[in-house]
């Protein structure tokens, strides 16, 4: 019998997180000078922020370099942002040293093919509703919402109420 991803929740003690794709809607704005802009959710920042508070380990693992994302994801109280991660089983096994993860612990959200590899070793594999299809086939759970459109938010949220930790009165006041 298939177990339910519901029956991961509680275990939960890392989120780790891909950039482009779910925490924004991976559309990049491209300027005339090169720059590249980004659209990240307030409400994942909010969770992602709350998520931190609530003790649980956040981090992201990004092939993007774009340094604002690196501010922003810092202001939120995030310290293992890992930006040009072309290789995603390297960051991930330095946390899993790091930490002395367990595996089954661990929810890993992307979008896209670069993720995959990672997303086999973790205990729940998620991704947004418009993940490619590759991602969803291997996913525990996807959620309802678009990457960008509240993904994050969505399993955080679930995480910290499964786990009693989700009571709305956060200190998760950032900049």
């Amino acid at each position: 019998m298939v177990k339910s991803y519901k029956e991961y929740l509680a275990q939960i003690d890392t989120l780790i997180f891909d950039v482009d794709g779910v925490l924004t809607n991976g559309i990049v704005t491209v300027f005339p000078n090169g720059e590249l802009v980004r659209h990240m959710n307030i409400k994942d920042g909010y969770a992602l922020k709350s998520a931190v508070v609530a003790g649980l380990r956040v981090c992201i693992i990004s092939g993007g370099t774009n340094e604002g994302v690196r501010t922003r994801l810092e202001k939120l109280g995030i310290t293992d942002i890992y930006l040009g991660a072309h290789n995603k089983i390297k960051q991930y096994q330095e946390l899993v040293t790091k930490y002395k993860l367990d595996a089954a612990n661990v929810i890993y959200m992307g979008d896209d093919i670069p993720d995959v590899p990672v997303m086999k070793l973790v205990g729940l594999p998620c991704c947004p509703n418009d993940a490619a299809p590759e991602v969803q086939q291997i996913s525990k759970y996807i959620s309802d919402k678009k990457g960008g459109e509240g993904c994050a938010r969505d399993v955080i949220e679930q995480v910290l109420k499964v786990q009693g930790k989700w009571d709305g009165n956060f200190d998760s006041k950032y900049d």
